[in-house]
């Protein structure tokens, strides 16, 4: 208000309109212009002084004294502490009145209603509390309602609110001061409606409705069809409507604009949409609509923006959509759409969004699909089964800011035709099939990249610089030389699975700052030497992958300063004890520092300071001491892994205090390297549907509580390779989602408990060389494992070959040598088993007696066997 100076003339002042003739002020427009606010990168400094550039306080009375004020807004500024002011049901004159978005708060106040000029009312966006809405009834005149925000789902007179005098002219849309007296448009979005408010239908002239937002649930009404000059119907997002499109709604010719996006919408696209003749706007995206998209699609001759993405739609895409000359937005994502790619779509000379991702599309694409497309800026694609080999010459129509063909086949030369693309920035080309030296040109674009993913190719050559400012992935190419340098704002860099060598130095303490980092994956590469100790500017880092690498040396301190909810550091050969310096992470979900030369105790503080854990693996160091009893204080570890070190003494009762293992319903967290069923897999998106503990290859001692059991969720579990005693317990029978089990090479006894017969989804199951006994239970499951998963016990029954007498003795033992075959032994035989007899026990005596002998010899065949499996799975056997 910098231009209101006492004195002057205040028709003169920002925000002032006078009247032309008479120069009273009628007209004050007091918004906090939207254009000043800052993007969300701004600093603490740049919103304070927007914030500060807002109205705020109390209202004057005297606003009273401006009798001839027809028009008022005050839309977008700070009155938070103050209810709307009750002097503004006293402007008799206005016709205009904007409160939107400036953060008034509690009842509205009902002498609004006196305001019988008003045309325009606009209360959305402020934090408003409304039980009765008998004042609406007052606004003779109103044309323009919107109450969005106003939580009026508790208000109790909708049905007796009748605005009187609502009839339209013959131009309906004609929204203006010189309009007869009926509502236009109404907006109750942002409320929380669960059911449409049934007086909306008695307003027969609306032209536009909005509740969106709400919560709306139940079939769409079919009153709507009454509405006849209804041009905007807005059912966005957060409803819950769940029948099909009524053929009422097919029947509005004069709708312009149709949104039932994100709801849950069933049935078919009835033809009958051909109908919707005056439809400029059609959003049926993220429903459960099946079915095929109708040809009557066609007809919709000023369409110019058409979204089903997100149904389960199939079928092929209509030929007719090549007759949709206005269409500027099409997007049929995320369905079940199959066929080819049809070449009508190259006639759509005004598209400028084309999205058919995430479908079955199949064949070959040609440069005449696109030959039209001049105005296009997306070409989003990814996962269909298209090739597209255009000549190496082909110059595209188009200039694409954001080109997504993940899946297709484009090799196996890198596209050419990408350099002539001058305003790209968002450009995903992975899986694609490319076989190719990394062309400089490609490195050396003028435009900046926002999103770069040429991952999975077979890319080769060094990368010196990225000049991308927000996401690169580079992961399973070939790429070889030091680790690029990269551009300070920099959110996410993955560099997974290639050849990348030298140190981290370069990239992580070069000066220039990045704190804004995120995400950075560099697994499965040749990076060597010390992970340098210069993290602390870089506060924002929250995943951090160095796994597969050559890296030694301790961890850094100034890593533990950042606050990181993953850190991977498995298969390299690092050392040092576990870092007391942990303790300041206690955002961690996933630490991973299997396969290292880390030694020491597992610390008993792990369970009070890292209270988030999901994945803890240290699995194959140097570790020892006892299990924590800490550890149970873990309620949302999923996936224990201690295996191969040199832990000793007993196993936690407390275990069945980790609560996620205990329950089916699993936590969803980043992709981590498991070691299951005896081989490695890695785990992305449905590692929230595994828990494994894995406590195998240590020196283990006592029985395995019987508290084990409770943990139901577990899908696998590994005991094996520790001098575990005792009994089975009975109560892992209890554990019938149990996928894998390993209990081998321990020295249990007694008989597999009965239980066990549960464990109906077992793939995995071993309690091979121990002292167990008696008859295996009959399971349809624990019958389809071979004999190596019970060797070296005193077990019979199938599998094994060797069957039970009634009185439960084997029987070779039974039969005594009475058979006739038993009695022609041949001495040739004898001489044999005597010979191998002294050569086995000379050989393998030893093994059962000396420990150290014992747990090296395992260690080794384990470690043979996994080869042999890698091996086998390589040959495609």
């Amino acid at each position: 208000l910098s231009s209101w100076v006492e004195g002057g003339d205040c028709c003169k002042w920002i925000g002032i309109v006078c009247h032309n003739s008479i120069g009273y002020v009628n007209q004050l427009h007091l918004a906090a212009p939207p254009l000043s606010e800052p993007d969300f990168d701004a600093t603490p400094a740049e919103w304070e002084a927007y914030e500060r550039s807002k109205l705020r306080g109390k209202i004057n009375p005297s606003l009273l004294e401006l009798k001839h004020l027809s028009s008022l807004d005050l839309s977008s500024n700070n009155f938070s502490s103050i209810h709307i002011p009750k002097i503004f049901g006293l402007l008799e004159s206005l016709t205009y009145l904007n409160l939107s978005y400036a953060q008034f708060q509690g009842a509205i106040p009902h002498n609004l209603g006196n305001l019988s000029k008003l045309q325009y009312l606009d209360l959305g966006g402020n934090d408003l509390k409304s039980k009765s809405l008998q004042w609406v009834s007052g606004l003779s005149s109103l044309q323009y309602l919107d109450l969005s925000g106003a939580d009026l789902s508790n208000a109790t007179d909708w049905v007796q609110l009748h605005l009187s005098g609502c009839r339209l002219e013959d131009d309906p849309s004609f929204i203006s001061v010189n309009s007869t007296k009926s509502l236009v448009v109404l907006d109750l979005s942002w409320n929380r409606f669960s059911s449409v408010p049934k007086s909306i239908f008695s307003l027969h002239g609306l032209v536009s409705i909005d509740l969106s937002e709400n919560s709306l649930e139940g079939p769409i009404p079919d009153y709507f069809g009454n509405i006849s000059f209804l041009e905007v119907l807005d059912f966005t997002n957060w409803n819950h409507l769940n029948s099909s499109i009524p053929n009422s709604l097919y029947s509005l010719n004069r709708l312009q604009f149709l949104s039932l996006s994100g709801n849950q919408l069933q049935g078919t696209i009835s033809s009958a949409i051909g109908n919707l003749s005056s439809a400029t706007y059609l959003d049926l995206s993220e429903n459960q609509l099946n079915g095929q998209i109708p040809l009557s699609i066609g007809q919709l001759s000023s369409l110019e923006f058409f979204d089903v993405s997100e149904n389960q739609l199939n079928g092929q895409i209509p030929l007719s959509i090549g007759e949709l000359s206005s269409l500027e937005l099409f997007d049929v994502s995320e369905n079940q759409l199959n066929g080819t790619f049809p070449l009508s779509i190259g006639e759509l000379s005004s598209l400028k969004y084309l999205d058919f991702g995430y479908n079955l599309l199949e064949g070959v694409v040609l440069e005449t699909h696109f030959s039209n497309l001049t105005r296009l800026t997306t070409l989003a694609a990814s996962q269909n089964r298209l090739r597209f080999e255009p000549n190496s010459s082909w110059i595209p129509p188009f200039q694409c800011e954001r080109i997504e063909l993940g899946h297709w086949h484009l090799g196996p030369k890198f596209p050419q035709w990408l350099k002539f693309q001058k305003k790209l920035s968002y450009l995903d080309i992975s899986y694609a099939g490319i076989s190719d030296v990394m062309p400089t040109w490609f490195l050396n674009l003028p435009t900046q990249f926002e999103y770069l993913n040429l991952s999975s190719n077979q890319l080769t050559g060094e990368i010196s610089y990225l000049n991308v400012s927000n996401f690169v992935d580079l992961s399973s190419n070939r790429f070889i030389g030091p680790l690029p340098r990269v551009l300070p704002t920099l959110l996410f860099l993955i560099l997974s699975n290639n050849s990348f060598s030298g140190s981290l130095f370069e990239l992580l303490c070069n000066s220039s700052s990045r704190k804004w980092m995120e995400v950075l994956y560099i697994d499965k590469n040749l990076i060597s030497g010390d992970i340098p100790d210069c993290w602390s500017h870089r506060q924002d880092l929250k995943i951090l992958n160095l796994g597969s690498n050559i890296l030694t040396g301790e961890i850094p301190p100034s890593l533990w300063r950042l606050n990181l909810t993953m850190l991977n550091l498995r298969n390299n050969t690092m050392f040092g004890e576990f870092p007391s310096t942990l303790q300041n992470s206690p955002y961690l979900i996933m630490l991973d520092l299997s396969e290292n030369h880390f030694s020491g105790s597992v610390p008993a503080w792990i369970g009070d300071k890292l209270s988030n854990l999901v994945i803890l693996s240290l699995r194959s160091n140097n570790f020892d001491g006892h299990i924590p009893h800490k550890i149970c204080d873990l309620q949302f570890l999923q996936n224990l892994d201690l295996a191969h070190n040199n832990i000793f003494g007993v196993i936690p009762k407390c275990f069945n205090n980790l609560s996620a293992m205990a329950t089916t319903n699993k936590t969803d967290k980043k992709s981590a390297l498991l070691v299951l069923k005896g081989r490695e897999d890695e785990y992305g998106s449905t590692l929230g549907l595994l828990t494994s503990m894995d406590l195998s290859a240590n020196s283990l001692t006592g029985e395995i509580p019987k508290e084990i059991g409770s943990l139901v969720g577990l899908l696998s579990l590994n005991f094996s390779g520790n001098l575990l005693t005792g009994n089975i317990p009975d109560s892992i029978g209890n554990m019938e989602l149990m996928e894998s089990l390993d209990l081998s090479m321990n020295r249990l006894n007694g008989e597999i408990p009965p239980s066990f017969s549960n464990l109906n989804f077992l793939n995995h199951f071993n309690v091979s060389y121990n002292n167990l006994r008696g008859q295996i239970p009959t399971s349809t499951q624990l019958q389809s494992f071979d004999n190596l998963s019970y060797v070296g016990n005193h077990l019979w029954g199938p599998p094994l070959s060797k069957n039970c007498t009634s009185k439960g003795i084997p029987t070779d033992v039974a039969n005594n040598g009475n058979s006739s075959e038993g009695s022609k032994v041949n001495s040739l035989y004898v001489s044999i088993a005597l010979g191998f007899v002294m050569g086995f026990w000379g050989v393998v005596a030893p093994l059962f007696f000396i420990r150290s002998w014992s747990i090296a010899y395992y260690r080794k065949l384990d470690h043979i066997c996994g080869k042999l499996y890698v091996f086998w799975a390589t040959m495609g056997m």
